[in-house]
């Protein structure tokens, strides 16, 4: 009889995660596999908006003081993303485990963020982040009620928190105007920083690719499609001031990139 070198229960415990991985693949077929993969691609570049913001925090934390950056963006950006992953649960919208997972890195993140902010502001910028979150956790425990009380299916339920993440959705990505009017009356691009407005119209593009493959998603494409024309338009602007500048020469003003460097982080923030 041939020796065995490989204990059969190791042989079939290994084998297990890829056996599923070869299940899952051959299920998922067509435009669903196509979802999924532009999905993850999605996830890594809204990864990487989220994280954007630590350079800003390392400096606030090695300064020891906010100094004139405020914490509304990233109050705003907490709601955004509690807002997704109750819009992702099975009760509500079934089959989305990527907008909820990307979401609740995301979520942690703001308060990482709210909390080193909170550590070195003064003591009106500390009362009026605690207000907020609590008025947030109300509003949000408002719609849950709202939402499983009023509506009973999939498709009302998908509807009604839809709506409240477009409308959340779109009041944060109307916070580029302020940058791209800055932009304007100042005639210099540095205030937008090309990598940052490149990846926020890239992950405005992916979502939006993403909620019209396989199953059509109203909600994340009308959020992603605004987000994306917003970071084309930064984008537009950033070349043509970048162009002009080139032509020219730089316009000087007094105005510090840093002053509004929180603000346009946040202007980029993934709706998903």
């Amino acid at each position: 009889m041939k020796r065995q070198f490989v204990d059969p229960d190791y042989s079939r415990l290994f084998s297990l995660p890829l056996l599923s991985v070869i299940f899952v693949s051959t299920k998922m077929q067509g435009e669903e596999l196509t979802r999924f993969v532009i999905g993850v691609i999605g996830n890594v570049i809204s990864g990487l908006l989220f994280l954007s913001p630590m350079p800003t925090f390392w400096r606030i934390h090695k300064k020891r003081s906010t100094e004139a950056f405020h914490p509304y963006p990233y109050l705003a950006s907490v709601m955004n993303c509690i807002l997704w992953i109750f819009y992702g649960l099975p009760m509500v919208h079934p089959n989305s485990v990527l907008v909820v997972t990307i979401n609740s890195a995301g979520l942690f993140l703001q308060l990482c963020y709210l909390t080193i902010f909170f550590c070195y502001t003064n003591k009106k910028n500390r009362g009026i982040i605690v207000l907020l979150l609590l008025a947030e956790a109300a509003l949000f425990a408002g719609i849950v009620v709202v939402t499983l009380v009023c509506f009973h299916t999939h498709v009302k339920r998908s509807m009604f928190v839809g709506i409240v993440c477009i409308v959340f959705g779109i009041i944060m990505y109307g916070s580029p105007l302020s940058i791209v009017a800055k932009v304007v009356r100042t005639k210099s691009a540095e205030f937008l920083p090309f990598w940052l407005c490149l990846a926020g119209f890239a992950n405005g593009l992916v979502w939006f690719a993403y909620a019209n493959l396989y199953t059509f998603d109203l909600y994340i494409a009308i959020g992603n499609g605004v987000g994306g024309l917003l970071g084309l338009l930064q984008l537009l602007v950033y070349g043509f001031y970048t162009f002009r500048t080139w032509r020219i020469g730089p316009v000087h003003n007094h105005v510090k990139p840093g002053d509004v460097q929180l603000q346009n982080v946040a202007a980029n923030r993934p709706s998903v």
